[in-house]
C-alpha cells in the first residue's frame, strides 16, 4: 500500500491527530483552518507525507551511530571556506569512525556564537553556503539546529516588530516591569525585560538568555507556522536530526517559572507527529539542561522527543574521574530508566557549552560540587552563575575544555592525563544511548585563555579555532598528543559499532561493584546473541575484581575487545584508568 499522501487531502486522520493539540494551544483560533495551514506549512505544495505515522521502535539508530559536535568555523586557514574545510576533515579523519555531525549554528547571527540568529534561512557567508552544507549531508547525518525560542535583536524579525510590520508586531514576548516575575527559571543573571523603543512607543520584552536574544511569543500560531517552515528548509537541505535549542522556557506565562509549561510539551509533541508523518526520516533532540525529571518528562509518553541529552553524565564523570571513586555515577546510573521504546538518549561529556551543574542537583551534594568547582579552577577553568529567584546566584556551568579537566585529580598531577581523558570517553561509549563526541574532545584542545580575554566570556575557553595547516601537522605527528588522543578514540570507537550489544536500546545494566573505583556494565544485545561486560577504573590505582563479580556465564569464550586478552576464571586486573570490554563474542 502506498505510504504517502497527497497534502491537500482536508480529512484524514492525521488531522485527527493533530487538531487536539492545536486546540489546547489556541483555543480562540479556529481550529481546521490553522489545521491547514500546519499542513501547508510543514509540506507545501508538491510535498508527500507518509499516509502512516512511524511506529515508535529501535530501527531509526544503531551501535554505528555515533556523532561529532562542531561549530563551523573551528577550522581555519584563511584560504579556504571553513565548512570546506570541516568537510575535508570529516572524510579524512572520521569517515567510518563517526557517521553524523551536529553543526552548531551556521546562520547569520550577532551574537553568542551563532545562538542570536538573525536569518534562519540562510548560511552564514563567513562558514560558506548551502551547497557545502548539503555536501556533509550527503556523507553524514547532519545535525541542525532549530533556535526556536530567541532571535536576534538586530535581524529582520524584531526591526519589523519594532516598525510595528505585520505579522511580526506580534511576534515577540512582551512583558511590564510591574509584572510578578519572581518565579521566572533563568539560566543568566542579565535583568530578564529589556526596554526597546518601537513604532508604538516604548515596550519591554523578554530575555531570557541576553538582551541581543529575544524571546518569541509563541501563543501567536503565526510564530510557530513560521518554524515549521524553517523545519521543512532543514529537512530538503538533507538535515536528519533537528536539535530544539533551548525548547524548555519556549512557553511563557507571567505569575509562573515560565520553563516546562504544558504548552511547551504540546508543542514537541506536534514536531513529534510531524515529522513520524514525514517521507523522510527526521529524529527530534531536545537540548534541556535541567536536572533528571525535568529532562526525562521530553520523552513524554514515547510522543515528544525521540532523543534527549544525558545531561547528568558531565559532571557525574567529571567527578567519578577526579575524585577515583564512581559511587555517585554508580548510584546515578543504577537509579536510570531505559530509554521508552522509539526513544533513545544523547550521551556526551563536552559540548560547545561549559558542564552543566544545574543537573548534577540531587547527584551530587553541596561538598563534592566544591570538590569539582575548585578543583575546575585550580586547572584554569572558569565558573558561569545563574540568578536564583531569591536574587542571588548559584553555579550554573564550569567552563573548560574536557580534557583539560582531565589534568589533574584531587591528589594532584600525575602521569595519567591522557588515560583518565580516554576512560572518560570509554564510559560514554559504553552506556545505553548514542555517542557524542565535541570536536575538541578529539583532539586535546587545552583551554583557549586568550579567546576569553578577546571576547570577554567565559565560554570562549572551550571554542578555540584551529589553523588547519597547523592541525594538520599535529594529527600526522605520531608523539602530538592530537594524535595520541584521535589514534585511540578512532579504534574504540570503530571497534564500539561492530559490537550489537552497544545497540543504543541494548538491554543495559548497572552493577553493584564492591569496589567504588570501577563502574561496570553489562549490555545484552536486542538478540540476545552478545554480552558485554564494561568495566571502567575511574582511579589512579590498578584494581583487582573476582570473576565472580561478573557473572560469567560458563563454556562460552569471553574475551577483552579493547586488549584482546582471553578471559578465563580467576580475578581480573585492571590498570590504572584501564577499560575492559568483555564480550562473549567479537562479533
Amino acid at each position: 500500500m502506498d505510504q504517502v499522501t497527497d497534502t491537500k487531502e482536508k480529512t484524514t486522520a492525521f488531522s485527527r491527530l493533530l487538531k487536539p493539540y492545536l486546540a489546547f494551544l489556541y483555543p480562540d483560533v479556529d481550529t481546521d483552518i490553522l489545521a491547514t495551514k500546519v499542513i501547508e506549512a510543514f509540506w507545501p505544495e508538491g510535498a508527500r507525507r507518509r499516509k502512516r505515522g512511524r511506529v515508535p521502535g529501535n530501527m531509526m539508530w544503531s551501535q554505528s551511530d555515533a556523532l561529532l559536535i562542531t561549530y563551523g568555523n573551528t577550522l581555519r586557514d584563511g584560504v579556504h571556506k571553513p565548512l570546506d574545510l570541516l568537510y575535508d576533515f570529516l572524510l579524512g579523519n572520521l569517515k567510518g569512525v563517526l557517521n553524523g555531525v551536529h553543526i552548531l549554528p551556521f546562520f547569520p547571527f550577532t551574537s553568542d556564537d551563532g545562538f542570536a540568529v538573525s536569518d534562519f534561512r540562510a548560511v552564514n557567508p563567513q562558514l560558506g553556503d548551502w551547497t557545502d552544507i548539503n555536501r556533509i549531508a550527503g556523507e553524514f547525518k547532519l545535525m541542525s539546529d532549530l533556535v526556536l525560542n530567541h532571535v536576534s535583536s538586530q535581524g529582520r524579525w524584531f526591526n519589523a516588530y519594532r516598525q510595528g510590520q505585520a505579522p511580526y508586531d506580534r511576534f515577540f514576548f512582551e512583558a511590564s516591569p510591574d509584572d510578578d516575575l519572581d518565579m521566572v527559571v533563568r539560566p543568566r543573571t542579565t535583568p530578564l525585560l529589556q526596554e526597546v523603543e518601537t513604532i508604538s512607543g516604548p515596550r519591554h520584552v523578554w530575555c531570557t538568555f541576553s538582551h541581543d536574544q529575544i524571546d518569541l511569543d509563541f501563543r501567536n500560531p503565526e510564530v510557530l507556522l513560521e518554524f515549521l517552515r524553517i523545519i521543512r528548509l532543514h529537512i530538503d537541505n538533507g538535515v536528519q536530526i533537528i536539535r530544539l535549542d533551548a525548547v524548555a522556557f519556549l512557553w511563557k506565562e507571567v505569575g509562573s517559572p515560565s520553563i516546562h509549561l504544558p504548552q511547551t510539551h504540546a508543542i514537541v509533541r506536534l514536531m513529534r507527529l510531524l515529522c513520524d508523518y514525514a517521507v523522510e526520516p527526521v529524529v527530534l533532540l531536545t537540548e534541556t539542561n535541567v536536572p533528571k525529571a525535568e529532562n526525562l518528562s521530553y520523552f513524554g509518553e514515547r510522543d515528544e522527543a525521540h532523543v534527549i541529552y544525558n545531561f547528568p553524565l558531565p559532571p557525574l564523570i567529571l567527578h567519578a574521574m577526579m575524585t577515583g571513586t564512581a559511587k555517585h555515577l554508580a548510584k546515578w546510573q543504577r537509579a536510570m530508566p531505559p530509554a521508552p521504546l522509539g526513544c533513545a538518549y544523547l550521551n556526551f561529556t563536552a559540548s560547545h557549552d561549559g558542564i552543566g551543574m544545574r543537573p548534577a542537583e540531587g547527584l551530587l551534594s553541596a561538598d563534592d560540587q566544591k570538590t569539582v568547582i575548585d578543583l575546575v579552577r585550580k586547572i584554569g577553568g572558569l565558573v558561569s552563575m545563574r540568578a536564583l529567584p531569591d536574587g542571588g546566584e548559584a553555579p550554573y556551568e564550569l567552563n573548560t575544555t574536557f580534557f583539560e579537566a582531565m589534568r589533574e585529580t584531587v591528589n594532584g598531577v600525575d602521569e595519567y592525563h591522557l588515560a583518565r581523558f580516554i576512560c572518560s570517553q570509554t564510559i560514554v561509549m559504553s552506556l545505553e544511548g548514542i555517542p557524542a563526541f565535541y570536536i575538541h574532545s578529539l583532539l586535546a584542545t587545552p583551554n583557549d585563555h586568550d579567546s576569553v580575554e578577546k571576547r570577554g566570556m567565559n565560554r570562549a575557553i572551550n571554542r578555540h579555532r584551529w589553523d588547519y595547516d597547523d592541525l594538520r601537522q599535529r594529527l600526522a605527528n605520531p608523539g602530538s598528543m592530537q594524535a595520541q588522543v584521535m589514534s585511540q578514540m578512532r579504534m574504540r570507537l570503530q571497534l564500539r559499532k561492530e559490537q550489537a550489544a552497544f545497540h543504543p536500546n541494548a538491554t543495559q545494566f548497572t552493577f553493584p561493584m564492591a569496589d567504588e573505583r570501577v563502574f561496570g556494565l553489562w549490555r545484552q544485545s536486542l538478540d540476545r546473541h552478545q554480552s558485554i561486560f564494561a568495566l571502567h577504573n575511574v582511579s589512579a590505582e590498578t584494581v583487582t575484581i573476582p570473576d565472580s563479580a561478573l557473572n560469567l556465564i560458563a563454556d562460552l569464550t569471553w574475551i577483552d575487545l579493547l586488549s584482546g586478552d582471553h578471559i578465563g576464571t580467576g580475578d581480573i586486573t585492571l590498570a590504572p584508568y584501564q577499560c575492559r570490554w568483555i564480550s562473549n563474542t567479537g562479533h
